[in-house]
């Protein structure tokens, strides 16, 4: 490690630690390249190969050949038996084998010359000791809303004063606000899980943090941001730092693609645009009545399909998952693909007037930025809990009665479309959207709380 004197004079040299999947790796490469291109920092990014999908292999291939200044520290795992969780989600298994292997990073760490680290939450409570030994402070980027982060530093507290009750009820975060029951995410409420084993452990592991980012921004979460840096979740709490919307890397090369010729042919505002992200499969029957909803609102709309939670399995054909003759009724107003899309560069097209979308946190984060309206249809995890931050804020709409993944009973077709209509004729709906957006462009501008917020981050580097 550099003496004081010596590292007064050189750059911070930070390096990011993800986990898996796609909504954590996104949030770490525009860290990367925001800290290496706008904040005097040297960056390297740990990666673990093979990866769980092949989206996120292709993008860590784009990544590190646009911006050739972020250093890529490739992580061997250490052998991890996966038949000790048997019928686990493959991205909960990949946390799992990257939490076992953490005692490894330390001569990675000494090699690289690092000042300090940013891990991902899901690795908290295993990266922190290590980052101890090597004497560096290890700070986290949380991936999701202030709300989840202050869900998930509140949590061990609630279960605690919960002890005996035998279930998860509702809870009331201080200062923040109540998450119903319904709300939390569906694996905390079995404390067998492997997913809540992690979540406790890390959320416990907050405190001793060097500090916490977070993907977000004050006209967002106003009640969860202030709490959060006002220490009123939880003692002891590390600063926090909202420095969202992260931004898309914009010198990323681009294949030319046909969705967008086709949103280029399409009337300002008119397309409603359909993404469930990339971490969930929706069931057979949900996508039948969401097809049904679409095709009977009238819409243009383009539509992102996936059927499986890893995108190396998915092999269905899109005519078969959607139901007889639908691709042939839609052809004319309608674009359904399998394909990864570029999902801001769709946002921020004029053509587009509606998000329908599970609310995984990036595309709250992509829709708030675009000024783009959301109707929401959460299916797992941290979605509901990012709906409610949707609805809170103006930014769209979401039926807290619609079902997801575990309660029975599907969306049907009638409400699907009753909803899209609405929503694509809300101008009041639209103008608060838009509204965002321009404060979100606001906050990441210099000068802005964002920006800010990532200058005082990088000074503790």
């Amino acid at each position: 490690m550099p003496s004081s004197g010596d590292a007064a004079s050189r750059r911070p040299h930070v390096v990011l630690i993800p986990s898996a999947g796609m909504g954590h790796l996104v949030p770490f490469g525009r860290l990367a390249v925001a800290l290496s291109s706008g904040h005097g920092c040297d960056v390297s990014l740990v990666t673990v190969l093979p990866t769980v999908s092949t989206a996120e292999s292709k993008h860590l291939e784009a990544l590190f050949d646009a911006f050739p200044a972020v250093r890529r520290l490739d992580f061997e795992l250490a052998p991890f038996d996966a038949s000790e969780f048997p019928g686990a989600d493959p991205f909960f298994l990949r946390f799992e084998a990257m939490r076992r292997s953490a005692p490894l990073l330390g001569p990675l760490l000494t090699d690289a010359g690092a000042s300090a680290l940013a891990t991902d939450i899901a690795l908290t409570s295993v990266v922190i000791p290590v980052a101890k030994e090597q004497g560096l402070p290890c700070h986290i980027l949380f991936t999701a809303s202030a709300a989840m982060l202050s869900l998930c530093a509140y949590f061990p507290t609630y279960l605690d004063a919960n002890a005996g009750r035998g279930s998860v009820g509702d809870v009331d975060i201080p200062g923040v606000y109540r998450i119903p029951k319904a709300s939390i995410p569906q694996a905390l409420h079995d404390p067998n899980h492997l997913f809540t084993r992690q979540f406790v452990a890390n959320g416990r592991s907050l405190t001793s943090a060097a500090g916490i980012l977070v993907n977000t921004f004050d006209a967002l979460e106003p009640e969860a941001v202030t709490a959060l840096q006002q220490g009123k979740v939880a003692s002891g709490f590390p600063p926090v730092f909202a420095v969202g919307p992260l931004l898309p890397a914009s010198n990323q090369a681009k294949d030319p693609a046909n969705y967008m010729e086709w949103l280029d042919a399409q009337p300002a505002r008119s397309v409603v645009y359909v993404s469930f992200g990339s971490r969930k499969a929706v069931s057979g029957e949900q996508l039948r009545e969401l097809a049904a909803g679409l095709e009977a609102s009238g819409h243009r709309f383009l539509w992102v399909v996936k059927s499986t939670v890893v995108d190396r399995d998915d092999a269905a054909e899109l005519g078969e998952l959607l139901g007889e003759g639908f691709l042939e009724r839609v052809e004319k107003r309608g674009l359904v693909t399998k394909a990864w899309v570029e999902q801001e560069e769709v946002l921020k097209h004029e053509a587009v007037g509606l998000f329908v979308s599970h609310c995984g946190w990036n595309s709250v984060t992509e829709a708030a930025a675009s000024g783009i309206p959301v109707l929401a249809l959460p299916r797992f995890g941290d979605q509901r809990v990012n709906s409610s931050v949707v609805a809170r804020a103006g930014l769209g709409v979401w039926v807290d009665s619609w079902s997801w993944e575990g309660e029975e009973g599907v969306i049907g077709a009638g409400e699907i479309s009753e909803k899209v209509k609405a929503a694509m004729g809300d101008e009041a709906l639209r103008r608060k959207a838009a509204n965002l957006g321009e404060a979100a462009a606001k906050a990441v501008a210099g000068g802005g709380s964002s920006h800010h917020c990532l200058a005082e981050f990088t000074r503790l580097c």
